[in-house]
């Protein structure tokens, strides 16, 4: 059964700390074509719109547009702190194999 993506407290918590609600704007996450491996993640803060599916969460907002939808479903939106940086990360049931990059995927 395909479900919504579930975005983490921590990536909610982090949005928080970044003031995204604040100044009106949520993150979004969307799949696009491209990248090495097919397709890739676009994750980006922006205003939502009228197709898109709201996450909410301590205050702050997820959205994934509708045609992202399939190719995020049943998966996980984190954000992570490692010695290469701190970033905003997918975990997706849905990919049969990963760049290095973290951003690129197929199906």
């Amino acid at each position: 059964m395909n479900l919504p993506p579930k975005v983490t407290p921590r990536a909610f918590d982090r949005l928080h700390e970044i003031g995204a609600a604040a100044s009106g704007k949520a993150l979004r996450v969307a799949v696009e074509g491209g990248g090495c491996s097919g397709f890739q993640y676009e994750i980006k803060l922006d205003e939502p719109t009228a197709d898109d599916l709201l996450l909410e969460g301590a205050g702050e907002t997820v959205v994934v547009d509708s045609t992202s939808l399939p190719f995020l479903a049943n998966a996980v939106i984190d954000f992570t702190e490692e010695l290469i940086g701190a970033r905003f990360v997918i975990e997706n049931p849905n990919a049969t194999s990963s760049c290095g990059c973290g951003t690129s995927f197929s199906m």
